[in-house]
């Protein structure tokens, strides 16, 4: 049995070679991607909690060191956090803690939460490979 071999047979797995570089580029960024939202959406939601904790009254407002553990206990998840870090006074973490008057000339507590993300796959251009978020959260004093 004699079979004829297509012009074209084998073209499909040259096409995914040229193509395989852009796909894990792609697949790289979006990994990133994720990690970095989820790093922002944990540092939003760990200075919330932080500042809900320092606005009880104006003995709690400037308790950086109890504002530290709220933060850790929020951000344990992180890779670079987990149960590594256990101060906030250096990067990945600064937490601070001041008592201020707020917007509405109350007294009011701010938390300040300063988290550096881990080193990930740089894409130039696009992302650096490691962010530094900062949020801010101002709560009026409950009492």
């Amino acid at each position: 049995m004699n079979r004829q071999v297509s012009p074209r047979a084998g073209s499909s797995i040259i096409e995914f070679t040229l193509m395989l570089p852009w796909l894990l580029f792609l697949f790289a960024g979006a990994f990133d991607w994720g990690f970095y939202n989820y790093a922002l959406i944990s540092v939003q939601n760990a200075a919330r909690v932080a500042a809900q904790y320092t606005s009880t009254n104006t003995n709690t407002a400037t308790d950086a060191t109890t504002a530290c553990s709220y933060v850790l206990s929020e951000l344990k998840g992180e890779p670079n956090i987990g149960t590594t870090v256990t101060s906030c006074s250096s990067l990945p973490l600064l937490v601070t803690a001041t008592s201020i008057s707020g917007p509405d000339s109350a007294p009011a507590a701010q938390v300040r939460v300063t988290y550096r993300t881990a080193q990930l796959v740089p894409i130039p251009g696009l992302l650096t490979g490691q962010f530094t978020f900062v949020r801010n959260v101002v709560m009026r004093i409950r009492s």
